[in-house]
């Protein structure tokens, strides 16, 4: 039975990579016609070993500004890819027509075997189910309740950094220190969990597990289109024993770091449904009151009517989910903006200034949310980076029936043509370009790439009536329609609360004798390093302790 499965699922892949290789030599792309970087003359990887590439900025750079807002290049197995960053094509892919732009069939099951079935990897009424179940949770009024608790875990941060540079400046690793605090808030804010005390060097196991698995999940890209036929044709099983038994490093890490995060959700379900069981009394004896995003999913989900409630493997699923989702994109963004301020004292400073006036007139306590919300510099200096540093740079989706995508601006033809609408055929991969539309030069002007906060004050008339279909400041960051990132808000409360701690207790720069500029590589989400060829995801910075100032 076994060898037979497997004949099966090997004769099912042989016959849609040549049927793939068919299509593409003889059938004329209904998207020819539409611009495009040259082709590499590679049917298997097309522009894809340049796409993802640890250094494909500049190929980006090119494939976005040299084109137009709409833009072809070659997938794997001779498909096409369709990018699109016109503001009204955005508007159909991610709104109007968001039920004909699904999710790839290829990322759900990748997501599937990552995360199990939580919100990024279902699709139709079992994600439409699970986000009205997490809607509230994630609500402003919410938020408030929660701000408590990362005021006392970004305090535990200070003094860890205090202790190492209490006796002078030091290099700090600033990555490896916003990964474990935004691991510990999303854990004590989102689960009731504790992590990581922050008082020693050695970071949690399940947090490296996690900052790893985007860099380990790369070199495995290239199979992800198979992924679906094999998820199809063999049982979870038979999966599992084949996966154990290939002896491929980079296989055998992303199953190591699976298996880690799934014994991490089971360990903290667990400990949360016993609690509830228990009643309110042990719930509130937990990390976090049972204020934090997990207990109230749990506590709704017991309520709701049967139809309504999500079952064991769904809500084990939210808890990896939750923290993949939190912890490396808010680490990441939270690491860039650092490097930016220890580029340019002078933002730092008046950031730093507007701070430490705000605790003053506070009587030196904590801000609330709506006082932490009105730091004007705070939020134009997270808004700058959210849109220069995307965490996610792009995301995919497929067309599942034949469709039109009007243009906001006209584009040119391979034939010289003006092409005011696009036909998109059923089954074209659609990418969604967030960093091109969050650096769209028609819209935000020549110094689009330029990391300049102050432009936050008052923004080009022409991103304002682009009307970009993100939930978030005109921007795609967090995407938009019913698929836009859900803890958006928890994010860049996150973000504040760190910077607010950090910029008036210290001061941050670049060292002196780093012998390498950092780099910022492209693996999914972003990542420093020293150099371009380091394999380290490091950001040393110099931390200076200041003199109080309150």
């Amino acid at each position: 039975m076994f060898a037979e499965t497997v004949r099966y699922a090997l004769y099912v892949l042989l016959l849609w990579i040549v049927a793939s290789l068919v299509k593409s030599v003889f059938i004329p792309s209904p998207l020819a016609n539409i611009r495009g970087p040259p082709s590499t003359g590679s049917w298997l990887w097309g522009h894809f070993k340049q796409l993802f590439d640890r250094q494909s900025w500049q190929f980006q750079h090119e494939l976005y500004n040299k084109y137009g807002q709409i833009v072809t290049a070659d997938g794997l197995f001779g498909r096409k890819l369709l990018f699109v960053f016109d503001p009204l094509a955005l508007h159909h892919v991610l709104l109007k027509d968001q039920h004909i732009y699904e999710e790839t069939e290829q990322l759900i099951q990748m997501d599937l075997q990552l995360f199990g079935p939580g919100l990024l990897s279902v699709l139709g009424d079992t994600h439409r189910k699970q986000r009205k179940m997490l809607n509230p949770v994630f609500s402003i009024k919410h938020m408030r309740q929660m701000l408590p608790i990362f005021y006392q875990v970004t305090d535990r941060l200070r003094q860890a950094l205090n202790d190492r540079v209490v006796n002078g400046p030091q290099a700090v690793d600033m990555m490896s220190w916003m990964t474990r605090i935004a691991l510990e808030l999303i854990g004590e804010g989102g689960l009731g969990y504790s992590f990581d005390p922050l008082t020693t060097d050695s970071a949690n196991p399940w947090g490296e597990a996690m900052k790893n698995l985007m860099p380990s999940v790369m070199p495995l890209m290239p199979f992800r289109n198979i992924l679906p036929f094999l998820c199809k044709y063999t049982s979870p099983r038979l999966r599992r024993w084949a996966v154990e038994r290939i002896p491929w490093a980079p296989l055998q890490k992303v199953r190591g770091i699976i298996d880690t995060m799934d014994e991490m959700s089971h360990t903290i379900y667990n400990t949360k449904m016993s609690a509830l069981r228990k009643g309110e009394e042990a719930t509130v004896q937990q990390i976090g009151a049972g204020n934090d995003v997990m207990s109230k999913l749990l506590q709704a989900n017991m309520m709701a009517a049967e139809e309504d409630k999500l079952p064991d493997d769904q809500l084990i699923a939210q808890i990896t989910t939750i923290v993949f989702a939190a912890m490396d994109t808010t680490s990441g963004v939270l690491a860039h903006i650092l490097h930016m301020l220890s580029e340019r004292q002078e933002v730092q400073e008046r950031l730093r200034q507007e701070i430490i006036e705000a605790r003053r007139e506070n009587g030196g306590e904590d801000l609330s949310y709506e006082r932490l919300s009105e730091l004007s510099l705070l939020d134009a200096v997270c808004r700058e980076t959210l849109r220069m540093y995307p965490p996610l740079v792009f995301l995919t989706r497929t067309a599942v029936e034949a469709a039109v995508l009007p243009l906001s601006t006209p584009i040119e033809g391979r034939d010289g043509t003006l092409m005011h609408e696009v036909l998109v055929p059923k089954g074209t991969s659609v990418v969604i370009s967030i960093l091109a539309s969050n650096r769209n030069r028609a819209l935000w002007g020549p110094d689009v790439d330029e990391w300049k906060p102050e432009r936050w004050a008052k923004l080009p008339d022409a991103v304002v009536d682009a009307h970009i279909p993100g939930v978030y400041s005109h921007l795609l960051t967090f995407l938009g329609g019913s698929r836009a990132c859900i803890g958006f808000k928890f994010s860049e409360m996150e973000m504040k609360v760190v910077l607010m701690m950090l910029l008036s207790n210290f001061k941050l720069s670049i060292p002196d004798n780093l012998g390498a500029p950092i780099c910022w590589n492209f693996a999914g989400v972003q990542w420093p390093s020293v150099g371009r060829t380091s394999s380290t995801s490091e950001l040393p910075l110099k931390l200076e302790l200041l003199e109080r100032r309150l």
